[in-house]
């Protein structure tokens, strides 16, 4: 079967011959079909379709139960959501496969499936709280961690004296 876009299309507004290009939607590679005169965009059905699906597994929130296993707890994934990375990567599943998972707030735990296998993957991240009152700084907090060193994970606390 043949793809839509190995024909030559012509741009609907100024009937030019459009040039195939690769469009950037967080993190999707879009086939599309842009026009070099007034930059009209065709993006490839089979492309939004599958930034649709996306979007709309992003959008939507989950109930899952959490369990006890052994010593650790186990959170269950919809398998929506495994079936569509399954999907988006087709050249490995991801079952069985080490995940890494950071608690990266109150309440807020994430889990990232790329990069698993290289050695020198790590997360580093930095964060900058200021408390202002009555246009003054009141305390300033900065917080600093690494995921390859978590000993070097720094939080400061700067706290500014009060003339009330």
């Amino acid at each position: 079967m043949s793809d839509i876009f190995d024909n030559t299309i012509l741009c609907g507004k100024c009937n030019s011959k459009m040039q195939k290009a690769k469009i950037d939607r967080n993190g999707f590679l879009l086939r599309a079909m842009v026009c070099p005169k007034c930059n009209d965009r065709i993006i490839h059905p089979v492309d939004e379709r599958e930034y649709n699906k996306f979007n709309d597994l992003r959008n939507k929130e989950f109930s899952v139960k959490m369990r006890m296993v052994g010593n650790s707890y186990a959170v269950s994934i919809p398998k929506e959501i495994v079936s569509f990375m399954n999907a988006m990567n087709t050249h490995r599943k991801i079952m069985n496969d080490m995940v890494r998972l950071c608690f990266e707030d109150f309440g807020k735990v994430s889990l990232n499936f790329e990069n698993m296998n290289e050695k020198d993957a790590r997360i580093i991240k930095a964060r900058e709280v200021k408390i202002v009152k009555n246009n003054k700084p009141i305390l300033h907090v900065k917080q600093f961690s690494d995921s390859a060193n978590p000993k070097s994970s720094k939080t400061q606390v700067f706290k500014e004296k009060q003339n009330d």
